[in-house]
């Protein structure tokens, strides 16, 4: 089994990174929160084990960005936070299972290889929709209201993350990170540019906008408007 941990505490880290390989197991190991989702997004694990509390970006967000980008790897969350409600926050964003800190290594085990035991989610993703706009992601076609939408591979990238995220404010960071694979922002106005682009493509001629700039925050496709 591969397993990628992402924790920060080193003593937390290296029990359950030793305890792992001394099971037999592949184990990488990221301690803070950007270098996990980099690693959980282009590494192929059977297992990830994340820390809840994580310097850069949290242990939630990491697995509600992994869900938005459709990747859906078994997932535990290692949490001090071990009330009902921090298990139905963590459950809720995409969490497998929720396991309390302190825990004993032969618990974190069995849970690991109970959601790896599970079967794959059925019916896999394959067309969005959104109001009049189809997105097929085996086709690679985009129509609205029935017209064919010719989009470079990058607006399409683009496109499905936000479509994905319907409704949701996405930032200029999400976007770096889910879309270019940019883990800083580099003060460029790729984002801008792409989103101008893919507005007069999805957007004009058509009597409902789609895609909304939400002032100080980022943007949002959603049928509602900002």
């Amino acid at each position: 089994m591969r397993v990628l941990v992402i924790e920060d505490d080193p003593g937390v880290a290296g029990f359950v990174v030793g305890g792992l390989r001394e099971a037999g197991h592949i184990v990488d190991h990221a301690a803070d929160g950007r270098d996990g989702l980099h690693q959980a997004g282009s590494g192929s694990y059977d297992v990830l084990v994340v820390d809840r509390m994580l310097p850069g970006i949290d242990g939630l967000e990491i697995l509600r960005q992994l869900r938005a980008a459709g990747n859906d790897t078994p997932a535990l969350v290692l949490s001090a936070l071990g009330e009902v409600d921090d298990k139905v926050r963590g459950l809720r964003a995409g969490a497998d299972d929720y396991l309390g800190k302190p825990f004993a290594f032969a618990e974190l085990m069995a849970r690991l290889e109970a959601i790896t035991r599970r079967p794959a989610r059925d019916g896999e993703v394959t067309e969005l929709r959104v109001a009049d706009l189809e997105m097929n992601l085996l086709s690679r076609e985009v129509r609205r209201a029935g017209q064919g939408i010719d989009l470079q591979p990058r607006e399409f990238r683009l496109l499905e993350y936000l479509v994905r995220n319907r409704d949701q404010v996405v930032t200029r960071t999400m976007l770096l990170e889910n879309v270019w694979d940019y883990h800083f922002d580099p003060q460029t106005n790729v984002i801008d540019v792409h989103i101008s682009r893919l507005r007069r493509k999805v957007d004009k001629g058509f009597p409902v906008p789609l895609i909304h700039t939400v002032r100080g925050a980022g943007y949002k496709l959603s049928e509602h408007g900002a």
